[in-house]
């Protein structure tokens, strides 16, 4: 069988493409901070109050929540109040990659009850669409 070459890259080609590809993803992990350590002695947030928060923050793109879109991956809380958050975005090249994380720690952050808020953006495992809530499928038409 004879190869068809006309679709292929030459090495120059590849290599470029390659390269510009690796431009586009983040160079290091992103990290959004927020908010001041809690006095001593302080009752914090629940569980419940910070999903709600991060309830609120919504890609400008699709108008459904970070925690519906299953983006937000992990929600760690110590006894002192300050809150860690490990979310992720569709995709690395993603155009509001470096607002939605601020957006998430700030709004976590004005609870009363939490301290510091750091929110890491990560990518495995890498967000698909079963991630998102049965609503937000419902929303956007997904079945």
């Amino acid at each position: 069988m004879k190869e068809d070459k006309t679709n292929m890259l030459s090495d120059d080609q590849e290599a470029e493409l390659l390269q510009a590809l690796a431009a586009q993803a983040p160079a290091e992990e992103y990290t959004a901070t927020a908010g001041e350590p809690l006095p001593a002695g302080a009752v914090a947030a629940s569980r419940e109050d910070i999903i709600n928060a991060l309830k609120t923050v919504c890609d400008p793109e699709i108008p459904i929540n970070i925690y519906d879109m299953g983006f937000v991956y992990d929600i760690r809380q110590s006894a002192a109040g300050d809150v860690e958050i490990d979310m992720t975005l569709t995709a690395p090249t993603c155009p509001v990659a470096g607002i939605l994380p601020q957006q998430a720690a700030d709004a976590v952050a004005a609870l009363v009850g939490v301290g510091r808020v750091t929110v890491k953006v990560v990518w495995e495992p890498a967000w698909t669409p079963d991630k998102m809530s049965e609503d937000a499928k419902a929303l956007l038409e997904i079945f």
